[in-house]
């Protein structure tokens, strides 16, 4: 009985309760209504501002460039012909060092070293050849009121600069640039981590500087890697070529050498062996440098082989063509939303504001 009691007295607990929310609700649904004409003036004047928004707004060009990151495998033809280079005592190199895999060149691609080396490269506009950071500078219209600082009035960044001799107040401008990319303008990702795919995407209120960027920037990565991860495999090549030349000069110089003694000698008495011994020692010189000069041809091409084994790293898949696609947020899109958001905030503020209220009375 008194476990029938507390259950029904439980029943009419719960029943209250009910009640009371959805009289508390009816309550603040009259409170908002009296209030009608505030919340829907607000909504309007939020949708007339987000259509206004959406009228001047300039829209953004999207350049978007793919490509597939080329990794080395190990075992094969190609490893045997390292094998024997390396009997040759010739290094040719190993696998893609770790700045260059994966998630560590989309830190690379977007690191400040690259991205002000690809500001500072060279654009054609009609007929000009400016820097691009120049031309961000132009059409963002960013050296506004540049004229009145005596310091930053003869700032810019002409094409092929020397980086080591820049201003303090051209450092400050291209640190900016470089961190306003990185924030909105340039993205770097990997569609999926199970394949060796990469995108670049650069959004900017100008079409050419958006695919001029793009391209740069892969151009400038795939030059950083040549530069860096083939420089010992460079320096071989360049070492073991002045060797091949040197010796063949020499080659020619003893086969020449073989000839005029050979003639001075001519018609000599075959007593006299010792007139003969310059055109010998001649002839051990031609077949020595001979013999030098084939073993550095073969390692010379064996070089060469790992040297183009080391490039390109970027497999361009697919590359931004004009025109280029063209985003901007759509006048009746920003007037719903404008108003819908400035409706929401409002009610928020007299539910809370009723709140506080009460709460202090």
């Amino acid at each position: 009985m008194i476990t029938e009691q507390n259950n029904s007295t439980e029943t009419a607990q719960d029943e209250i309760s009910l009640k009371e929310l959805i009289q508390k609700v009816q309550e603040w649904i009259a409170y908002l209504i009296t209030q009608w004409k505030l919340i829907i003036g607000i909504a309007a004047l939020g949708g007339i501002l987000g259509f206004t928004y959406a009228s001047f707004q300039k829209p953004t060009y999207k350049a978007a460039l793919t490509f597939a990151l080329e990794e080395e495998k190990s075992g094969g033809g190609l490893g045997s012909a390292m094998g024997l280079a390396s009997s040759f005592g010739i290094d040719l190199g190993s696998g893609a060092g770790g700045a260059f895999s994966g998630a560590n060149l989309i830190e690379l691609m977007k690191s400040r070293r690259l991205v002000e080396k690809t500001l500072l490269s060279p654009l054609t506009i009609e007929g000009k050849t400016i820097s691009l950071a120049d031309f961000y500078i132009q059409f963002t219209k960013m050296n506004k009121g540049w004229s009145e600082k005596p310091a930053m009035k003869n700032v810019n960044f002409p094409v092929n600069a020397d980086r080591k001799k820049f201003s303090l107040q051209q450092d400050s401008v291209l640190k900016n640039l470089y961190l306003g990319l990185l924030k909105t303008n340039l993205t770097v990702s990997q569609k999926n981590k199970k394949v060796s795919i990469l995108s670049i995407e650069v959004k900017s209120e100008n079409e050419t500087f958006s695919k001029a960027f793009t391209e740069t920037l892969a151009k400038e990565t795939s030059e950083y890697y040549v530069e860096i991860k083939s420089k010992k495999s460079k320096m071989n090549v360049e070492i073991l070529q002045y060797q091949a030349d040197s010796i063949r000069n020499e080659l020619n110089g003893a086969i020449t050498g073989v000839a005029s003694a050979t003639d001075n000698v001519f018609n000599l008495n075959s007593a006299m062996n010792v007139k003969r011994t310059t055109s010998a020692r001649r002839q051990v010189d031609v077949q020595a440098n001979t013999a030098i000069l084939t073993q550095l041809v073969a390692q010379l091409e064996m070089a060469k082989v790992g040297l183009r084994k080391e490039t390109p790293l970027l497999q361009v898949i697919d590359a931004p063509i004009l025109p280029l696609e063209k985003e901007k947020v759509g006048r009746l899109k920003s007037l719903v939303l404008g108003g819908f958001l400035a409706g929401f905030l409002t009610v928020l503020y007299l539910v809370f504001g009723q709140l506080y209220r009460k709460m202090v009375a």
